[in-house]
């Protein structure tokens, strides 16, 4: 299996373009995955820059079918507006295309999808924790996202659990914000899981969340909760940045595969020098045999392009570190970095 990162095509001129120099490895899989966070929609009318919602022509859509995409998920922040994710999941339909993680209800928003490949049935299931508190999360009888909803806590920091945590007794001492997923939500979404693998040989738990570099607290509980109901892999997504991976239970989190394609951000703004992960997991009768992943980022073409290792040292050595705090070794192979538990 292959997995990608956020895949944004606003402003592709050319579908053939974005994933040219990268089409031989992704089709080099039995299953490709990634995170589509745009929708295959053009609104009627000009919107300002506040509105929400990134919005690629529908013929850009092709660019997932020369890449060989068997499924995407769309639970993300920027799927957004009833119409626009509605035409944008017919597009997926008419291209063939399996999606999960929006709808137009909450069921809808909330299945799964399920890809036969090879004589396997692999399963996907999408949710995001990142999504805007109105009119965005699906609802009984309303389009939306399927979420799995978060919160946080400010601490004082009574207990001086680190050598650089200042001593509670004077004003102006910076809180510990603490993260956790809502339990019903939590509970649902695993139901959800155990019954798609009683559907699937290989399941998939996708998760739209995070904030900058750090692994929150409710993304952990959430990747383990995955995990604890069925899943066989965890992929991440969302802060547009390479995070650490894990191993739990000897199934891998990738917390965060940075981006894919993405040529435009919020405002209308062009994304900066990203780099992203191509991560490839094989499994053996739902056994981890190999994980590993390659760096990607885009050339001023918005060329999605695979890197040569040795020139990625700085940020193999940062994702090295931040993996390692989670009991993940990592060690090169060619131009592969091999992911092994500790």
């Amino acid at each position: 299996m292959t997995f990608v990162g956020d895949v944004n095509l606003m402003n592709v001129a050319d579908p053939e373009a974005p994933f040219a120099r990268v089409r031989d490895a992704l089709r080099a899989t039995d299953v490709l995955f990634g995170n589509l966070e745009c929708c295959l929609y053009e609104p009627p009318a000009a919107r300002a820059l506040s509105g929400e919602g990134f919005y690629a022509p529908p013929a850009t859509g092709r660019a997932l079918v020369l890449a060989g995409f068997h499924a995407v998920g769309t639970a993300n922040n920027v799927n957004y507006g009833s119409e626009a994710i509605l035409r944008s999941l017919q597009e997926l339909d008419r291209m063939g295309i399996a999606h999960t993680g929006s709808g137009a209800d909450h069921a809808a928003a909330s299945a799964h999808a399920v890809v036969e490949r090879s004589g396997q049935r692999y399963g996907f299931l999408q949710r995001t924790s990142v999504y805007w508190p109105t009119n965005h999360e699906a609802g009984e009888r309303s389009p939306g996202v399927a979420v799995i909803r978060g919160h946080t806590a400010y601490q004082l920091p009574l207990h001086k659990t680190r050598p650089e945590i200042p001593p509670a007794n004077r004003p102006g001492v910076p809180p510990v914000i603490v993260t956790w997923a809502d339990p019903d939500y939590l509970a649902a979404y695993r139901r959800d899981l155990a019954a798609l693998r009683a559907q699937a040989d290989i399941v998939v738990a996708s998760h739209h969340w995070g904030l900058h570099q750090d692994v929150l607290a409710y993304m952990t509980e959430i990747a383990h909760a995955s995990i604890d109901a069925g899943a066989d892999v965890v992929v991440g997504h969302g802060p547009h940045f390479p995070l650490a991976v894990e191993f739990y239970r000897g199934k891998p989190v990738f917390y965060g595969l940075g981006s894919f394609s993405f040529h435009t951000g919020h405002g209308g703004r062009r994304h900066g020098d990203w780099i992203g992960l191509l991560a490839r997991v094989a499994l053996e009768e739902r056994s981890v045999a190999r994980v590993a992943f390659e760096f990607v980022r885009h050339n001023e073409a918005n060329e999605t392009v695979l890197c040569a290792m040795d020139r990625e040292q700085t940020a193999l050595a940062d994702l090295a570190a931040r993996s390692a705090a989670y009991g993940t070794a990592i060690a090169i192979e060619g131009n592969e970095a091999i992911c092994t538990p500790r």
